[in-house]
């Protein structure tokens, strides 16, 4: 026999009228109508109204419930009449007369509301997020995110994949972010680290003789928080593959890709994902992770500019490395637009933007605006050129070294296709982005580092990396989506001379890079097979196809921003008797102060 319910609150339909029912759930809402109570009554599955008349021997009882109670009703299903029909509700056809009524648990005022989607404070909606979760919206959020997770777990099986787990205690692995440290109890001063990805696991999966591995694997970085970021746990969809180019991992990743984010959102998805240089990539969009649906790209207009006019940019130009950029702003073309963006430019803490904006004068195209005065109109009209512009256009520029700029113009680049609803907002739009270089240069140092894994194998092999480090590339690869990054992977290094060189030219002895990733080194020594993979952000692609602005909104039980769990308030203090466990010393104080800095 069925204690609380025969039925949930989604299931009933014309074909069950007539008949006796028992409903558990909560009062999602009570209205009072000349005596006659209709609650809305809620569980994980839907809305089914209840009626309670005057004449019932519960109804007394029933005025006195209120919004979330916890409540079971017993009572007879009947047909709504045709005007009271809610086709909104898929128990819209029917209501249940009730007989009898049950309190099963009441709640306190409540600090936030569950019915309907008003904003409320994000503290107040992570410290009662159980209540959060309650809300329709977010409720729908959580069923997609395991609708989600069951059909990327298909699929992988489906191509041959097999499903392995890895440590979550284990050394510091190399992806750029602060590790989250776990002291050790039986190895005391010793700590072990939060994986921030399975990297080193997933390669000596491979070295191991498997030969198709993935993961939905829990992931740990200390990291600042983002709209797109979790500042301490998130999860990815980790692969990896033996014997595989890069060309056969993005065979593998795109159908998979390409099949959850048709199945789970009604937007177009672009079939077509162009592959871009990283080179390419920050000049035309300013970005590693373009959102293609904006049209505009931007171009080098150094010749235009020489011996010109305009002296702050001819001047800019004599200084090695530097460029002139154009940022295209199709339909843009008005001093009031122009004006506008300039604004824009002065919030982001530029003087401005020099601007052209074309316009027919007498039946005759006019070049104006302050940059088209001082380089003419021949210059103006070659520029229009370049940039597949016509009249009723702007293009606004930029100098300097493109490292000093860049990312402000992208977010102009971004600004513009807004303004000018140039971004077809129902389309996902992929792009590969590939040929990372494997070595930057701190500005401040001088010193030569990766830019990325440093697992990686650099194009051309160890050869390649003869030469001058900063022209080095590597196989790495990220997939962009709409301006996020997706998806980051690389085909990775399997030859021991080859990274001990890489790390070699990034400072590192072979005695450190042997320390410090004693796995991989070990692995290396044994015949491992050429291999690569990639890992594809699960939080962030469910932002995408929920159509969410913030990944909180996809997590069940998120941090805030500065890594707080308001709900279980943690982080928390240990007790003495823990930390004398650990053989540690907590010091209190600012440990920026205490180093000296």
């Amino acid at each position: 026999m069925k204690v609380y319910r025969t039925h949930n609150c989604a299931e009933l339909s014309l074909d069950h009228v007539d008949q006796e029912v028992t409903l558990s759930g909560w009062v999602h809402r009570v209205r009072d109508h000349g005596g006659v109570l209709f609650i809305d009554l809620r569980d994980h599955y839907g809305i089914t109204q209840v009626v309670i008349d005057p004449d019932s021997k519960d109804f007394v009882n029933a005025e006195t419930y209120r919004s979330e109670w916890c409540i079971k009703v017993a009572g007879r299903v009947k047909a709504r009449e045709s005007d009271l029909i809610n086709k909104n509700l898929q128990t819209g056809y029917i209501e249940v007369f009730i007989d009898n009524t049950e309190i099963i648990s009441t709640a306190e005022d409540l600090p936030l509301p569950v019915f309907g989607e008003l904003e409320y404070p994000e503290e107040t909606r992570l410290r009662y997020r159980f209540l959060d979760l309650r809300r329709e919206g977010l409720h729908k959020n959580m069923l997609l995110r395991a609708d989600v997770i069951a059909s990327i777990r298909k699929e992988m099986w489906q191509i041959g994949f097999n499903e392995f787990q890895t440590p979550i205690l284990t050394a510091s692995s190399p992806e750029g972010a602060r590790d989250f440290l776990v002291p050790s109890r039986l190895n005391r001063g010793k700590f072990y680290a939060l994986p921030q990805a399975p990297q080193q696991f997933k390669q000596l999966i491979m070295m191991g003789g498997f030969d198709k591995y993935f993961q939905i694997a829990p992931c740990f970085r200390d990291e600042d928080p983002r709209s797109d970021r979790s500042p301490t746990d998130f999860y990815q969809l980790d692969i990896e593959m033996s014997f595989v180019n890069q060309d056969d991992i993005f065979n593998a990743v795109k159908p998979v890709v390409e099949k959850i984010f048709r199945k789970y959102s009604d937007k177009k998805v672009e079939s077509d994902w162009p592959r871009i240089t990283y080179k390419d990539a920050m000049l035309w969009y300013g970005t590693d992770k373009p959102d293609l649906r904006n049209p505009i790209k931007m171009e080098k207009v150094c010749e235009y500019f020489r011996e010109s006019g305009f002296v702050v940019f001819s001047n800019i130009l004599k200084n090695e490395g530097s460029e002139i950029r154009a940022i295209p702003a199709p339909g843009g073309g008005s001093r009031n637009f122009c004006d506008r963006m300039n604004i824009f430019a002065q919030k982001e803490g530029l003087p401005g933007m020099g601007y052209i904006f074309w316009r027919e004068i007498d039946g005759k195209i006019d070049a104006a605006g302050p940059l088209a005065k001082n380089i003419g109109f021949e210059k103006s009209e070659m520029i229009r050129d370049k940039l597949g512009l016509n009249v009723g256009d702007a293009a606004f520029f930029l100098g300097g070294e493109p490292k000093n700029f860049e990312a402000f113009s992208a977010k102009a680049r971004n600004q513009i296709g807004k303004q000018l609803k140039l971004i077809d907002e129902d389309v996902f739009a992929f792009a590969w982005i590939i040929d990372f270089p494997m070595y930057e240069k701190d500005s401040e140092s001088e010193k030569i580092d990766f830019s990325h894994n440093p697992f990686s194998m650099p194009q051309g092999g160890l050869s390649a990396l003869d030469g001058n480090p900063l022209e080095v590339l590597g196989y790495q690869y990220d997939l962009a989506c709409n301006g996020y990054e997706l998806l980051s992977g690389a085909i990775r290094n399997h030859e021991l001379d080859t990274m001990f060189k890489a790390f070699e030219l990034a400072g590192y002895s072979n005695k450190e890079v042997s320390s410090r990733f004693s796995g991989i080194i070990q692995g290396l020594k044994f015949a491992p097979p050429p291999h690569g993979g990639c890992a594809l952000g699960i939080d962030r692609m469910l932002m995408l196809l929920a159509n969410e602005e913030n990944i909180r909104e996809v997590i069940m039980f998120p941090m805030n921003q500065k890594g707080e769990d308001l709900m279980m308030n943690a982080p928390s203090s240990p007790t003495n008797e823990q930390i004398r466990d650990l053989g540690i010393r907590i010091v209190e104080g600012d440990p920026d102060k205490m180093n000296g800095s």
